[in-house]
C-alpha cells in the first residue's frame, strides 16, 4: 500500500470515528450549533422532542436550586435568537443538582427533554457550561384574562401590566400561594341558572387566573411570604385586595399557572375590614344568622378535647368563643339564628347554654329536647329577653331529610306584631358518598343538589302546616342553605313567594357582588340567607352580609396555628353573618 493510500485510509477512518461519536458529545463549545429552545417547546401542549438528548444555549433567568427550592433553574433564549412565533415558548426548566451559573449568565446545557406533569424540563444533565455574562431577556407584558395562551409563555419572564385581585388564599400558609385574577370572581350559579352555560362560566373563571408563588417546594413556609411584614391577625391579607408590580417567570406546576416573582410585588388594601353595620335610626328589630363553624365545647367544664369537630383544645375553643361573641355583640341583634352548633342537649354544660352565657345575662335560647335529630350538629335560636319574647311553643318537623329546621314565633316589646323565624341547614356540596342523582351533575350545583331540593320542599310543606295567627307579620327563613342564589333549591322558595333579602337590596351579577357569605376555590357567592315571606317583605328595612370571615385567610382562624389568637370578630367562622333589619308597626 502506498503512503498516499495509507493517508487516504486514515482520513476515512477518522471521518468514520467522528461520525460515530454522538453530535452532542462534541457540542461543548459555547456558540457551537445547539437546539433552539422554541424547538424544544414546540407549539403544542407537550414537547415534540420529549425523551431526546439535546444541547441548548440560553440565559439563566431565575435560580431555584436553593434549599427548599425546585431543584433547578429557568433558561430562556436570548431575545435576538427567538423565532418571533407567539405560539412557541422560548424558555424551559432545567432540573439539576449541578451548581454552575447564576442569573444573567449564558449557559450551554446538555440533557434529556422530559414532560413533568405538564411542565417541559431538561433533566439528566450531562454537561453545564458557563458561556459568560448576557443581557437578561425582556419580560413579556401580559394581562388577565390571558392576552395570549399561557402555554406560549411557559417558563418565560413575564410582567403583568394591570393590578390583579386576590381571589383565594386557601393555600397561603401551606404552600405560600395566592390565587389572582383580573377581578373578583363570582360563582356562576349565583347569578345564572344551573346548566351548560354556568358550567362553561365556571371553567372560564378557573382558566383565567394565575397563582403568585413563593418559589419554594416546601410545605408550611415560615415565615408566610405574603403580605410584606408577615401575616398576623392585625396584619391581614384579604381576598379582594389587589397586587401590582408582578414580574417573574411564568411557571406551570400541579395543574396551575403561577408566577415565580423575581422581585417583591406591591400589595394594596382595597378590601378593608368593615365596621359592624349600624342599626337603622328609630325603632327597629334585628335578626342575625351565622354558621358557627362547629361550635363544640368539649365536656363543658374545660376538658373533653379534642371533640369530633371544631376546636382541638380548650384554648382554641376559648378563642373561637371570644371571636364569635365579638361578632355577635358588635352586630347587636335581637334574635340570633345559628347553624353548626354542637348537638349535645340543653343542660348547663351544653354548647348552646355556654354560648348564651358568653353573650351575657340577657341572652336565652329556644329549647326543643328530643327533636334535634341525630346529626352531630344542629340549628338553634337565641334571643335577648330584654327586647324579645317567645310567642307559643317552638316547632321542629317530626322527620326531615337533613338536620331538622327550627321555627319560633317572636314578639318584640315595642311592637304588637310578631314574626316567625325559621333556621335551616341543608346538606353541604361535599361529594363524599354522593351517588346517582346526588352526584355532581356537571351543571354548577355540585353534589347533593337533589337532596337539598327535596329537603327544601319538605320544609316548605311543613311550614304550610304551622298556625298563622292574626298578629303574625310574616316568616323569615334564615340559615345556611348551602345553595347559591339561582340553584334548584332556591327556586322552590322563590316560587312560594319568598324573597332573598340580601339579593333584593344588593343584587349580584358576573361583575358585581358586594354582599356574599362564602368563598370557595376563588369564587364568592351566597350560601346563607334571609328569606322573607310576601307579607314580611314590606317591613324589611335592609338586609346585608357583614364581611368579617369569608375574605380572611383561613390560617387566621381559631383552629389554626397557635400564636395567632387575638380578640376580635375577624375569621370567627368561615361564613359571613347575614343581618336583617325590620321595622314592625309600633304599639
Amino acid at each position: 500500500m502506498t503512503r498516499s493510500s495509507t493517508y487516504t485510509l486514515g482520513f476515512i477512518l477518522s471521518l468514520l470515528f467522528v461520525a460515530a461519536v454522538p453530535a452532542q458529545a462534541t457540542a461543548e463549545v459555547c456558540g457551537d450549533q445547539a437546539t433552539a429552545i422554541h424547538q424544544v417547546q414546540g407549539s403544542g401542549t407537550s414537547s415534540p422532542l420529549a425523551g431526546k438528548k439535546i444541547t441548548v444555549e440560553g440565559i439563566l433567568t431565575q435560580d431555584r436550586r436553593h434549599s427548599g427550592g425546585f431543584g433547578g433553574f429557568y433558561l430562556q433564549q436570548a431575545d435576538a435568537e427567538t423565532d418571533q412565533n407567539p405560539a412557541t415558548s422560548e424558555a424551559l426548566f432545567v432540573y439539576t443538582r449541578l451548581t454552575q451559573g447564576q442569573p444573567g449568565q449564558r449557559l450551554r446545557v446538555t440533557g434529556k427533554v422530559k414532560e413533568y406533569h405538564g411542565l417541559t424540563e431538561l433533566v439528566d444533565i450531562s454537561s453545564l457550561k458557563i458561556c459568560g455574562d448576557a443581557t437578561m431577556p425582556q419580560s413579556i407584558v401580559v394581562t388577565l384574562p390571558w392576552s395570549q395562551p399561557p402555554e406560549s409563555l411557559e417558563n418565560m419572564r413575564v410582567r403583568f401590566s394591570q393590578p390583579l385581585t386576590v381571589i383565594d388564599h386557601y393555600n397561603l400558609s401551606v404552600f405560600g400561594e395566592l390565587t389572582l385574577a383580573a377581578n373578583d370572581q363570582v360563582t356562576a350559579t349565583e347569578y345564572q341558572a344551573p346548566g351548560p352555560a354556568a358550567q362553561k362560566q365556571q371553567q372560564w373563571n378557573h382558566q383565567h387566573r394565575v397563582l403568585l408563588d413563593d418559589g419554594q417546594g416546601v410545605r408550611n413556609p415560615s415565615p408566610i411570604p405574603w403580605p410584606p411584614g408577615g401575616l398576623t391577625y392585625p396584619n391581614t391579607l384579604r381576598a379582594g385586595d389587589t397586587v401590582t408590580g408582578i414580574e417573574g417567570v411564568l411557571d406551570y406546576r400541579f395543574g396551575q399557572w403561577r408566577v415565580q416573582p423575581d422581585r417583591k410585588p406591591r400589595f394594596n388594601t382595597t378590601n378593608s375590614r368593615p365596621e359592624a353595620p349600624a342599626r337603622p335610626s328609630g325603632g327597629s328589630q334585628r335578626v342575625m344568622t351565622l354558621n358557627l363553624q362547629n361550635y363544640f365545647n368539649g365536656d363543658g367544664q374545660g376538658g373533653g378535647f379534642p371533640t369530633t369537630r371544631g376546636a382541638e383544645s380548650q384554648s382554641a375553643f376559648q378563642h373561637q368563643s371570644q371571636r364569635l361573641v365579638a361578632a355577635i355583640t358588635q352586630s347587636d341583634p335581637d334574635i340570633l339564628a345559628v347553624t353548626e352548633m354542637e348537638n349535645d342537649g340543653y343542660e348547663s354544660n351544653s354548647a348552646l347554654a355556654q354560648l348564651a352565657r358568653e353573650l351575657g345575662p340577657d341572652w336565652h335560647f329556644v329549647a326543643t329536647p328530643g327533636q334535634d335529630g341525630n346529626d352531630a350538629i344542629r340549628n338553634a335560636l337565641l334571643y335577648r329577653d330584654d327586647r324579645v319574647k317567645l310567642i307559643g311553643a317552638p316547632n321542629r318537623p317530626d322527620s326531615a331529610l337533613d338536620r331538622p329546621p327550627l321555627a319560633q314565633v317572636f314578639g318584640f316589646h315595642d311592637s304588637h306584631q310578631h314574626i316567625r323565624v325559621v333556621v335551616p341547614h341543608l346538606k353541604s356540596k361535599s361529594c363524599r358518598n354522593a351517588t346517582s342523582a346526588n352526584a355532581d351533575q356537571n351543571d354548577g350545583q355540585g353534589c347533593y343538589s337533589d337532596r337539598r331540593t327535596r329537603a327544601a320542599k319538605a320544609m316548605l310543606n311543613w311550614l304550610a302546616t304551622l298556625p298563622q295567627p292574626d298578629t303574625l307579620a310574616g316568616t323569615l327563613i334564615t340559615g345556611d342553605l348551602n345553595s347559591y342564589a339561582m340553584e334548584d333549591p332556591m327556586q322552590l322558595f322563590y316560587n312560594q313567594g319568598y324573597t332573598s333579602l340580601v339579593h333584593h337590596f344588593y343584587p349580584c351579577d358576573a361583575d358585581r357582588c358586594g354582599h356574599y357569605s362564602y368563598r370557595y376555590q376563588g369564587e364568592k357567592g351566597t350560601l346563607d340567607y334571609a328569606l322573607a315571606s310576601g307579607t314580611l317583605l314590606p317591613l324589611v328595612v335592609n338586609a346585608q352580609s357583614w364581611n368579617i370571615n369569608a375574605d380572611e385567610p383561613r390560617i387566621l382562624g381559631y383552629d389554626q396555628r397557635p400564636g395567632r389568637y387575638l380578640r376580635g370578630p375577624w375569621r370567627s367562622s368561615d361564613h359571613n353573618p347575614v343581618i336583617t333589619d325590620l321595622k314592625l308597626p309600633s304599639r
